[in-house]
């Protein structure tokens, strides 16, 4: 009886310890297999690899290896050339900086901590809330509207309808500033008559000849001078070269619209090639105020010739000719520009020669 006791006591301490090993090795193995993602790491700070937690590489670098023991930093390897990382990480390798297309520019290089920072180019736009496939052109206020706000890079130009009141406000704004200038162009055109009696030059346009100057800059009195001093002494700057421009003109051709007045609007897009360094000069040759020329400060070149012309042409009314503009580049020694924007009015039939 003992000896039976004795056996079964025996067995049932062999199975207790058979049970035993098999729950600790289903546990060990259990934890060595098991998969990073039931790993619980910091957030920002840390990565899984395998069953562990590693401490993220700083931003610039990437995790050339891993770490072998949790809560440790592994090997970080700097990013390459035209690499980058923006923040800490555990990825085996950089981001590639990207390119900026043909019709961006750059505003901040790629570096190993930032990836390129482009822009559109000036006159084009992207919304920031849209994805920029492609930039797209700015548009442009039409007649009837004013610009409330001018194109950015992330923005398109804002345009309002001109309002009835602010018309009569304008009119009457813009007879403020008529009367002074009247008067000074009855006093030029006197002194024009006086002058063309004793001097056999004629020409199409007493603007070609006297100049209303509209403010009081230090160019603007430089000019006036001049004028004054051509009047009263043969021997002046200005002589030499209204006797050679009275010779050109002479044998010049007339250009004439095909449209109207409507083909004198299609050519203010060809007077952008002009040298921005000239807008100011040009325009008050052609009689524009001081306070009109400041009032378009804001906007693009382009734009700002195109604002100024359609001015010009309210102003000037039926007056208004194709061939003054010209004649005014002509004079600010702009003849090359000059020449390509009646090249393009012929070419795209706005305009013809007179004895065509």
């Amino acid at each position: 009886m003992r000896y039976i006791i004795f056996v079964v006591l025996f067995l049932l301490n062999i199975i207790h310890a058979a049970e035993s090993h098999l729950d600790l090795s289903w546990a060990q193995w259990s934890i060595k297999n098991r998969s990073s993602r039931d790993v619980s790491c910091r957030e920002g700070l840390e990565y899984g690899h395998d069953n562990i937690c590693c401490l993220n590489c700083p931003a610039g670098t990437y995790a050339k290896k891993a770490c072998l023991t949790a809560s440790e930093k592994g090997e970080c390897e700097p990013c390459e050339f035209d690499t980058y990382t923006e923040h800490g990480n555990g990825l085996q390798k950089c981001f590639s900086c990207n390119k900026c297309r043909i019709d961006q520019e750059t505003t901040e290089k790629c570096t190993s901590t930032q990836n390129t920072q482009c822009k559109c180019k000036q006159g084009s736009f992207c919304l920031p809330d849209q994805a920029c496939e492609v930039c797209k052109k700015c548009s442009r206020c039409k007649e009837d509207e004013e610009t409330v706000k001018g194109c950015t890079d992330i923005s398109n130009t804002v345009c309002e309808k001109r309002s009835s009141s602010g018309s009569s406000s304008g009119s009457s704004s813009g007879m403020t500033f008529i009367i002074v200038p009247v008067i000074a162009m009855l006093a030029g055109i006197l002194s024009f008559v006086y002058w063309t009696k004793t001097k056999p030059i004629t020409s199409r346009s007493p603007r070609e000849m006297v100049k209303i100057c509209m403010g009081d800059s230090e160019e603007v009195i430089e000019e006036r001078q001049n004028a004054q001093n051509a009047k009263i002494d043969d021997s002046s700057q200005l002589q030499p070269f209204l006797e050679q421009n009275y010779v050109e003109r002479e044998s010049s051709r007339t250009l004439v619209p095909l449209n109207g007045e409507e083909s004198l609007k299609k050519t203010f897009d060809f007077f952008e090639e002009m040298d921005v360094h000239y807008h100011n000069r040009f325009f008050r040759f052609i009689g524009l105020s001081d306070n009109s020329i400041k009032s378009t400060e804001s906007l693009f070149p382009e734009d700002r010739v195109y604002e100024l012309l359609k001015i010009w042409m309210e102003k000037e009314g039926l007056k208004a000719d194709f061939n003054s503009l010209i004649e005014a580049l002509i004079y600010l020694d702009q003849r090359m520009s000059a020449e390509n924007i009646v090249t393009k009015a012929i070419s795209d039939g706005y305009y013809k020669y007179e004895d065509e």
